[in-house]
């Protein structure tokens, strides 16, 4: 278990909103043995390459995950909010280093009484596989928004991943009635990072953005989406079609109400 940070026993099952499907004795042994840890912004949670000794659900803030390059850069290959579960289940050192983008609160499962669990429980095993299903889902995602040339187009597919990721979020997706309102809980340094860029550039494809009245910038990180189907648009519609998530979201905007 971490032993850095400040940590505190709970008793409840917050942690367990993400299994839906386990079984009274499974919830209980996994409430028993849940620690709620706490990673100021900034704190390394582990570093690329070692072992991770605990299993994480993210009970609040965002965690990034970055990769080192062969020419020293460190770039951001993914994000885990609240209900992500991470952790080298039953594998060695982990390949990517997480660090606490913000403020974060992680509940933590110590990974070897986590693996005994898992071994007696089906549903268990299966919830964590479909975690792990999804996570490969949200990578190609990505992959489809970083593969435009254009950064004002990546930016935009990066706000319409950002509705989707985070809608069941509530301080970080706000449906109005002009729009849907996106708190960006990162800093341009690291939406750079994201995205492949430099923090000006992002500056600069937020405004051409707001000039063409696809969006508004209340303040550099709370951003009003005017219109989603434009961002679509500068996406890709065949690439957009590859995302089931951000359909859905064109499709559907009760989704966020």
């Amino acid at each position: 278990m971490p032993d850095k940070p400040d940590k505190r026993s709970r008793n409840d099952h917050n942690a367990l909103s993400v299994f839906t499907d386990l079984c009274h004795e499974t919830r209980e042994a996994l409430g028993a043995m849940q620690q709620l840890v706490r990673f100021p912004a900034g704190q390394a949670i582990t570093r690329e390459g070692e072992e991770i000794n605990f299993v994480g659900i993210v009970a609040s803030g965002i965690l990034r995950m970055q990769k080192t390059l062969t020419d020293g850069r460190h770039p951001i290959v993914g994000l885990l909010v609240e209900g992500d579960i991470f952790g080298q289940v039953f594998d060695g050192a982990t390949e990517v280093a997480i660090e606490a983008a913000t403020d974060t609160e992680v509940y933590a499962f110590p990974r070897g009484r986590f693996e005994t669990l898992m071994r007696r429980s089906p549903e268990l095993d299966r919830a964590v596989l479909l975690n792990i299903l999804n996570e490969l889902d949200r990578t190609r995602d990505w992959m489809v928004i970083l593969s435009n040339a254009k950064i004002v187009n990546r930016v935009a597919g990066f706000l319409l991943i950002m509705c989707t990721r985070f809608v069941g979020v509530e301080h970080l997706v706000q449906a109005r009635r002009d729009g849907i309102e996106v708190n960006i809980p990162m800093s341009r340094l690291d939406q750079a990072h994201l995205l492949g860029t430099r923090p000006e550039s992002i500056s600069r494809a937020l405004h051409a953005l707001a000039e063409a009245g696809d969006i508004i910038i209340n303040t550099p990180n709370r951003i009003l989406i005017l219109d989603t189907g434009a961002l679509a648009e500068r996406v890709g519609e065949e690439d957009l079609c590859s995302i089931t998530n951000l359909k859905n979201l064109l499709a559907n905007k009760e989704l966020l109400s």
